[in-house]
């Protein structure tokens, strides 16, 4: 569990060194849990660097115990309810400390430009999930992930007035919706799901070939998300009344 508890930490893949000093232990002794956690897919070694990772039975693990969360349950009827009614795809996100998780994806009848694996971070900036977080989390919690996504290069940076522009229109409309920013011809449209207590608690998202996104169908799109977001955060026992500025810091 020391050794777990360490691939965790590093926050990526890391080399044996890393991993020993985290956990405490002797790199020979430390070596010797990896090998055991990768036979059982808990961990994994990269090739060619040799770092190790988190493996899948931990991605599948951490998945199923979000999956299995009250919040999670409860929203997961709602959003495949949606993708029925819209019959394009749906996904859930919760925040988590790199940034905005896949946790459900259920695919719709229109073909997407991607596969995406339940347990996948998104960008801040550019996914509609990661700028919905942004708008309504507190900066002192979104902020230190969406400077590492930069400092990586995994999301684009904007200036702070330019984000905050685009903030406070997610804010007013309630939604967010980007084209492109993560996939090439795929868009998304996100809306907050709030409990019952302080910020968002998940994000409902819809994906859509971005040429089927006329105007038409972006309002009818908005529409029915954010009554399904509004259906969830009723019955979490959240605020429907959307107004809502930034959590506080």
């Amino acid at each position: 569990m020391r050794v777990l508890n360490a691939l965790e930490q590093a926050r990526g893949p890391v080399p044996l060194s890393d991993v020993a000093k985290l956990a405490d232990l002797y790199p020979s002794k430390a070596h010797r849990y990896l090998v055991s956690l990768v036979r059982t897919g808990l961990a994994e070694q990269e090739q060619p660097s040799g770092r190790y990772t988190l493996g899948p039975a931990a991605r599948r693990l951490g998945v199923e115990a979000l999956r299995r969360g009250d919040e999670v349950g409860i929203a997961t009827r709602h959003s495949t309810e949606l993708r029925d009614s819209t019959q394009h795809t749906t996904n859930l996100a919760t925040w988590g400390d790199a940034g905005p998780i896949i946790i459900r994806w259920d695919y719709g009848a229109y073909p997407l430009p991607i596969t995406v694996r339940v347990g996948s971070t998104l960008p801040l900036v550019d996914s509609s999930a990661g700028r919905v977080f942004l708008a309504y989390l507190p900066q002192a919690l979104t902020r230190p992930a969406l400077r590492a996504q930069e400092k990586r290069g995994e999301t684009s940076s904007l200036g702070d007035e330019q984000l905050a522009k685009v903030l406070q229109d997610v804010r007013e409309s309630g939604y967010s919706v980007t084209t492109g920013g993560v996939i090439p011809g795929l868009s998304a449209i996100a809306a907050p799901v709030f409990g019952s207590g302080l910020g968002v608690a998940l994000v409902m998202c819809v994906a859509v070939p971005t040429f089927v996104l006329t105007p038409g169908t972006t309002k009818s799109l908005v529409s029915s998300l954010k009554e399904a977001a509004s259906a969830v955060t009723r019955d979490l026992g959240g605020d429907t009344t959307g107004d809502r500025g930034p959590a506080a810091d």
